[in-house]
């Protein structure tokens, strides 16, 4: 389909489910649930507010790709596994993005398919956003 502009990060799950990191469709770009995995390498085991930080950076690096920044993001989804780390992972959201102020919903779930996993972060951006 033509319009459409996909970023792989290089995470193997990627590939072995056949999907990409980021999509870009027109002026839209939305990225999939993004944790603080760096190719094998779990950044902040068992501490909620790095893994909030790490995982947003990479989905920010997403959007990088596509020429974008921070400042385009108009939703986030947080998904946690503990409700105690609302507090942790909402400052992490406010030091990325409290200039931008986008949607943002957070949700606790029951798991990860990797248990050390304690946060999921998906965006949304838009290409025509001001900077």
């Amino acid at each position: 389909m033509s319009g459409l502009r996909r970023v792989q990060s290089g995470s193997p799950w990627e590939e072995a489910f056949g999907f990409a990191r980021a999509v870009e469709a027109g002026d839209r770009v939305v990225v999939g649930g993004t944790t603080s995995f760096k190719g094998d390498v779990l950044y902040g085991e068992g501490d909620p507010y790095e893994q909030a930080r790490v995982a947003m950076d990479n989905a920010l690096e997403a959007i990088a790709e596509l020429g974008l920044g921070a400042e385009a993001v108009i939703r986030t989804r947080i998904l946690l596994t503990h409700a105690r780390d609302v507090d942790e992972v909402g400052r992490a959201h406010k030091e990325v993005f409290g200039s931008v102020r986008p949607v943002m919903t957070m949700a606790v779930v029951s798991g990860f398919v990797d248990p050390r996993i304690l946060v999921e972060v998906e965006l949304e951006a838009f290409r025509g956003a001001p900077a």
